[in-house]
């Protein structure tokens, strides 16, 4: 399979909607989806459009965000290029095997082919029933499908990988949750959907026929380069591992907790996909959890790493038979392969965290420097995301960290190691230590405004500081603060 753009006969560019559009995950197996269409709404409404996106993807985003883009961004109308799907999946949810899980509420309509050649899927989110909705309605709901798009939009902007929002379409009709809330579909861009849970759907039927297409799929797709590998599906798990390892440190860099790290929410590119009950640090503390189902801290912030080891096992546990048919060889290659996650997690996490703290190059010392600061800021209570960026003013001498003066003075003879000034290390640390990021509270607050009163000025504020986080301007300076006490926000919920 190739997915060269210039070769291929099937992409479309419709004068209507601009841009460049193919649908090669529907050419795959019929048994790798489901075909249906979006189930139409009652009258469609752009909220939010993301123009900047759209204008990246080489969209109209003047045709995009108007009347007919909204009743394609909602579903109502299939422009001629789509090949509507929900795509098959499986995963193990909190540590427990679901075989069928899907799309229960979401349709691919198919890629949009950017200028430089890549390739992004467009992903309607709450777009109706599907043959995988179980008893779910396949809707979503207005609150979390804005709280989606601050949070990619947020986390694009921090630079780490992630899916991002087009658009917010509310729908005009009620859903009923614990209460009837507005109807809403997010339109969703993914560099793509497969998952590790969707290599498990496959693997558990026995069928390794669909595996072996779908990782020849997912090599031609995320991983051209090692296709002429001598072991290509090795090559694969390995550059698997290596892209989650950095996701995950950049998310704790952060202070990020997706919040459901089940293997249908890990995929094979590396992207953060699901924003459903994730959430921001205020008080640094490696057993944080927000999320209202993680009843034992299994995704706690501290453990995430752990999880994204244990679901790159599942992933080699589906790719075996193709490493080698002699199931006893297979499996010490993949374990080699394995293996080494956690000193590729080590070594994104040191070097993320050496940035953080203005250092350079690499000292043996430097691991114990950053432990021990971690450990002093838990002992304080200490805002993570504060903390760090105060650090920016203290390598310059204009501030002082009350309560970190011994650890102080060993980080400045660190810095004194380093061949560049404490200026350029300040300048490095200012690039590196956000200023600003989506407080559960701020979040919750600009959510509000939004659904209950149908003011969307607190959120388009809220967007306009979160799109330059390493940069606050003076007059959005309350964004900074963390939660007063009877603001913090104690659960996130998954929205569905």
């Amino acid at each position: 399979m190739s997915l060269t753009p210039a070769t291929n006969p099937t992409i479309r560019r419709p004068a209507v909607a601009g841009g460049q559009f193919d649908t090669s995950y529907a050419r795959l197996p019929e048994r790798f989806y489901a075909r249906l269409a979006p189930t139409p709404v009652r009258s469609p409404r752009l909220v939010k459009f993301n123009s900047a996106l759209a204008h990246e993807l080489g969209l109209e985003a003047r045709q995009w965000a108007s009347e007919k883009g909204a009743a394609i961004l909602s579903g109502n109308s299939m422009p001629e290029w789509a090949q509507p799907l929900a795509m098959d999946y499986a995963g193990h949810q909190f540590g427990h095997f679901s075989p069928q899980l899907g799309d229960g509420r979401a349709i691919l309509l198919g890629e949009i082919i950017a200028g430089n050649g890549t390739r992004y899927d467009l992903h309607l989110k709450g777009a109706g029933r599907t043959p995988f909705s179980r008893r779910g309605d396949g809707r979503a709901t207005l609150g979390p499908m804005l709280r989606e798009y601050i949070i990619s939009e947020a986390m694009h902007a921090l630079g780490i990988p992630t899916t991002r929002s087009l658009a917010v379409v509310a729908t005009g009709e009620p859903v009923l949750r614990e209460t009837v809330l507005p109807g809403a579909l997010v339109a969703r861009v993914a560099a793509s959907h497969l998952r590790v849970g969707t290599f498990e759907y496959f693997a558990a039927k026995g069928d390794v026929e669909a595996v072996r297409i779908l990782a020849d799929y997912a090599i031609d797709r995320h991983y051209p380069e090692i296709k002429a590998n001598p072991t290509p599906y090795l090559s694969l798990l390995a550059a698997v591992c290596e892209a989650q390892a950095s996701l995950v440190a950049r998310w704790m860099q952060v202070g990020f907790i997706h919040g459901v790290m089940n293997t249908d929410n890990m995929t094979i590119s590396g992207e953060t996909i699901d924003y459903g009950p994730c959430a921001f640090m205020d008080e640094y503390s490696p057993a944080t959890v927000f999320s209202s189902i993680d009843h034992q801290g299994r995704y706690a912030f501290g453990n995430q790493p752990h999880i994204a080891h244990w679901n790159l096992v599942c992933l080699a546990n589906t790719l075996l038979p193709l490493v080698d048919t002699n199931h006893e060889k297979s499996i010490p290659l993949a374990e080699e392969v394995i293996n080494q996650f956690p000193g590729h997690f080590a070594r994104h996490w040191r070097a993320g965290m050496r940035r953080k703290l203005g250092l350079v190059s690499e000292q043996p010392e430097d691991v114990r420097l950053i432990e021990d600061l971690l450990t002093l800021m838990q002992e304080h209570a200490a805002d993570y995301t504060n903390t760090f960026r105060q650090l920016c003013a203290v390598a310059e001498g204009e501030a002082t960290l009350p309560g970190y003066e011994a650890w102080g003075a060993r980080w400045q003879t660190r810095l004194g190691q380093e061949s560049h000034s404490r200026s350029a290390a300040a300048a490095l640390m200012r690039t590196h230590n956000p200023a600003v990021i989506p407080r559960n509270h701020q979040v919750e607050a600009a959510l509000n405004a939004a659904v209950r009163q149908e003011n969307f000025a607190p959120l388009e504020t809220l967007l306009v500081v979160l799109s330059t986080p390493f940069d606050l301007k003076p007059e959005y300076a309350q964004y900074s603060a963390p939660p007063a006490p009877e603001e913090r926000v104690q659960q996130t919920f998954c929205g569905t």
